[in-house]
């Protein structure tokens, strides 16, 4: 049984982490096949929106404890080990999703605990079923730092202070109160979740093609500009984009009173 299900339809790509029995751990087969399927959404030029969810009543709880002990004492350490499997398999997992030349949503369909919230919130929106929540187990149970981009994406989403209380206090965010907070965009009741996704999923392959990718680097640039910087960046990207073929159909929708028609990759 392959641990990621992977469908195509009407230029939509959905991506199901698929191990409900264990409700969905990032364990290497898993991650080894998400990234094949990330690879071949990238290669197929049909596709304009990506949609990652997980199959059951998680979407992806972390690590699997339970695969990490029992080591070799003659071979490295569990600490040595983990970080050269987080460098090799997980960290590029977080960059293929982030580097995407699609816009990816992700639908969290249950709990998103330890390394499965990063893997969420390297996705471009985020909407979650309203059972949902999201929960860094990994300095009060275990004493690790959050991971997998946990402590890059929940301080610059949410401020350092919610940041440090998801960290320390041991308790699950709602998916109700992550709307609320700006940690997400939006929760649903959960018998809807994939549909609105879908909907969503809709819009965002409508878009210039090049926009999600125009509007993370714009977004990521302004975490290190000054305002004067930023402006500039703008009016840089604007000096180029403006004599793009999409923007003359903007206009010209506009001007004709109809939806822009943009071709895809």
């Amino acid at each position: 049984m392959s641990t990621v299900v992977h469908e195509t339809q009407d230029g939509i790509a959905t991506l199901s982490l698929n191990l409900p029995h264990k409700l969905n751990p990032i364990a290497a087969e898993l991650q080894q096949e998400l990234r094949a399927a990330l690879a071949r959404v990238r290669d197929d030029r049909s596709v304009r929106a990506l949609i990652l969810t997980g199959v059951g009543k998680a979407f992806c709880v972390g690590a699997d404890l339970s695969s990490m002990g029992g080591r070799d004492a003659s071979g490295p350490s569990l600490g040595d080990a983990t970080a050269r499997w987080m460098q090799e398999l997980s960290h590029p997992l977080i960059e293929d999703l982030r580097s995407m030349p699609v816009p990816v949503l992700c639908a969290v369909n249950g709990a998103a605990a330890g390394a499965g919230v990063g893997v969420a919130l390297a996705c471009d929106i985020v909407i979650a079923a309203k059972s949902a929540y999201f929960y860094l187990p990994f300095l009060p149970k275990l004493g690790i730092v959050p991971d997998l981009g946990c402590t890059w994406a929940i301080p610059r989403l949410v401020g350092p202070a919610r940041a440090m209380g998801m960290a320390l206090l041991d308790e699950r965010v709602s998916a109700e109160l992550a709307v609320q907070w700006g940690l997400i965009w939006a929760s649903f009741e959960d018998d809807l979740l994939l549909l609105e996704a879908q909907k969503i999923a809709q819009r965002l392959a409508r878009l210039p093609a090049h926009a999600v990718v125009e509007a993370r680097r714009a977004l990521e640039a302004s975490a290190r500009h000054t305002l004067p910087e930023q402006l500039h960046y703008e009016s840089e990207r604007q000096r180029e984009l403006i004599d793009r073929p999409e923007f003359a159909e903007g206009v010209a929708a506009f001007l004709q009173k109809r939806a822009p028609v943009f071709p895809g990759r």
